[in-house]
């Protein structure tokens, strides 16, 4: 895949089927676009989702910088599902205030030559988004490219969105974020040295410092499972500030079970599937270390009933 970003100077060399939006969390929702474009690869179309660096209404100062996934965890994802090119776009003044006739006319088909292009029937555009889906469709049929609009993906009769999504997982509602966005919840990052606490009680855990901006769900341990160094491990994870031993910063500690491997400095996705209890302190470490025992205890069992 060709990943493309940091830069407006981008061109596109064949037809393409194109999909845009935010893509936060790319959910089922997002989900449902992906596999329609994929469809059309067999047409000899290039694939290709277009979104931008950073949310518009976080640029714009409406929402603070708190997201699904990661800009690096998005590109992962659309690698895995066989895109061509992800085109993340600077969301600079000069796009900011380009009117979406504009957009229309330079990006989607000068730029990107869209013959085919995908979208949700609330997709917006453009300067104060004054852009939507009927203008899209009525400049399509002016500039020679088919304008597909999908309806929402659903779920128990409301429309799936990555807000919603966002509310839920502030709330702890880690299986039904995982329902919706149709993976579990994840964090992905370099394994970072601790204090090595967990080693001392016999413990041994690896740590990571979520990227700024990343939206954790709340402080906490979780039944989760852990893919590092080419090998897959069930475990629990709590995400926090470790009272008990006041680390000064939000991080995940996970314990993986029956796994004795030095993990440093590698690569380390780790996946949320079930709450087991609210983060506390401990009056001491070996409150702490009996407290562990009985999380792994409920996570094993957890894992033995999936």
């Amino acid at each position: 895949m060709r990943y493309i970003t940091d830069t407006l100077d981008f061109q596109l060399e064949g037809p393409s089927a194109v999909t845009l939006g935010k893509f936060d969390g790319l959910h089922r929702g997002h989900e449902k676009l992906i596999r329609r474009m994929l469809q059309l690869a067999g047409e000899g179309l290039e694939t290709v989702v277009f979104t931008f660096d950073v949310s518009p209404l976080v640029k714009l100062g409406n929402r603070i910088r708190r997201t699904l996934l990661t800009n690096a965890e998005r590109a992962q994802i659309l690698r895995r599902q066989g895109l061509d090119c992800l085109i993340e776009c600077p969301f600079v003044p000069e796009v900011i205030h380009m009117e979406p006739e504009e957009f229309i006319r330079r990006v989607l088909v000068g730029q990107l030559r869209a013959a085919r292009v995908i979208v949700g029937p609330d997709f917006r555009f453009g300067h104060d988004r004054k852009g939507d889906v009927q203008m899209l469709a009525g400049m399509g049929k002016q500039y020679g490219f088919q304008v597909e609009i999908l309806e929402k993906e659903t779920c128990s009769g409301r429309p799936i969105s990555s807000t919603w999504i966002r509310e839920n997982l502030r709330e702890g509602k880690i299986e039904l974020v995982n329902d919706l966005l149709g993976y579990p919840y994840f964090v992905q990052g370099p394994v970072v040295h601790g204090r090595q606490l967990g080693r001392t009680m016999g413990l041994p855990t690896i740590n990571q410092i979520p990227e700024d901006g990343k939206l954790l769900p709340p402080f906490g341990v979780y039944a989760s499972r852990t893919t590092v160094g080419g090998a897959t491990y069930f475990g629990i994870s709590n995400v926090g500030v470790k009272p008990t031993v006041e680390v000064p910063f939000a991080g995940v500690e996970t314990y993986l079970f029956d796994c004795s491997r030095d993990l440093y400095g590698l690569d380390a996705c780790v996946e949320f599937y079930h709450f087991v209890r609210p983060e506390c302190k401990f009056d001491s470490v070996e409150e702490l270390r009996e407290q562990i025992q009985r999380d792994a205890h409920t996570g094993r069992i957890y894992f033995q009933k999936e």
